[in-house]
């Protein structure tokens, strides 16, 4: 099979011996199955006459690391049986604008995961409310009035840019807090820009869960992002921030009815954060899957069962396309 990976530019930059990035694991076990693959970053796409190119690079497998061949080739988008669309966010007027070259084609001869047309319909902090019973309080606004009403009901909050990841700007406010209004003012951009707003968890201070969707299922395998030593959330990948976790029953139970609605909208691959329970955002654009992490705190090899189930739905859909 010929594989596409589009990735993203930092990623690019630091390809080889970058085992913390679930696509080194997939493009790995491709690879090592025989599968030719490929990489590139949404400003190599483009269109001639309607058609969808890219220009890419060849990858290859030596002595358990990957490679690639730093000369770039133009190949048509459709010469590719699957594109694995995993741009990092911002979701900015690039991002978007990529996900408009697949618009042009043809989903019998190429499928991708996740679908463009969801992860653009799909923002990833304010979409997680179609799971609204599932989050903690939170409103979505651009009003500095509407956050110190929120703020003064619930004492501690969290804001949120509703386009960036990795925990990029966001942060945590107490009631009384001297920068009350800075903070409100930067986030918002003087009142002109959305935020999600949430209510600070008291289990933060343990860190948040991962889930992980394949399809309709969730996984077995869960680990924990532990909050680093001067922030009060995870943001920095490291092993000593990274620790095993179970999931419940119930736990199960309520977030495989999230797994199957974004299942049916095109969306296969995706990591739930939950603190307590509960929902902090839905991971769609690239999600993480701690594979280096899972494996040793597990003993699997789970880049196998992924590539097992995106090979499997590459030609269930290519054999059977809507």
């Amino acid at each position: 099979m010929d594989i596409l990976f589009i990735i993203d530019r930092i990623e690019l930059k630091y390809f080889e011996f970058n085992n913390l990035v679930t696509n080194f694991w997939l493009i790995k076990e491709f690879l090592l199955r025989n599968n030719k693959v490929w990489i590139t970053t949404i400003d190599n796409l483009c269109l001639k006459d309607t058609m969808a190119f890219t220009h890419c690079y060849s990858t290859f497998e030596k002595n358990g690391n990957i490679f690639y061949d730093k000369k770039d080739i133009q190949k048509k988008i459709e010469d590719f049986q699957l594109v694995m669309f995993r741009q990092d966010p911002p979701v900015d007027l690039d991002y978007i604008n990529s996900t408009y070259i697949f618009d042009f084609v043809d989903r019998k001869k190429t499928f991708v995961m996740n679908e463009p047309r969801a992860i653009r319909d799909f923002n990833e902090k304010l979409h997680t409310l179609r799971f609204a019973e599932f989050m903690p309080e939170n409103i979505v606004t651009s009003s500095k009035s509407d956050i110190m009403e929120f703020l003064n009901l619930h004492e501690e909050i969290v804001l949120k840019p509703l386009n960036r990841c990795f925990g990029a700007g966001v942060m945590c406010l107490k009631k009384g807090d001297k920068n009350t209004a800075v903070i409100i003012n930067s986030m918002t951009n003087n009142g002109s820009t959305l935020v999600m707003v949430q209510k600070y968890l008291e289990k933060a201070k343990f860190g948040d869960k991962r889930v992980l969707f394949l399809g309709d299922k969730v996984l077995d395998y869960s680990i924990q992002k532990l909050p680093s030593n001067d922030d009060f959330k995870f943001n920095e990948h490291c092993d000593a921030n990274i620790i095993k976790a179970e999931l419940t029953d119930i736990e199960k139970a309520k977030f495989s009815l999230v797994a199957e609605k974004l299942n049916l909208s095109g969306i296969f691959m995706a990591g739930l954060d939950v603190i307590d329970g509960r929902i902090i955002e839905i991971n769609v654009t690239s999600p993480c899957y701690f594979i280096k992490e899972i494996n040793n705190h597990f003993g699997c090899h789970l880049e196998r069962e992924i590539a097992d189930y995106i090979l499997q739905k590459t030609e269930s859909k290519l054999l059977n396309p809507v």
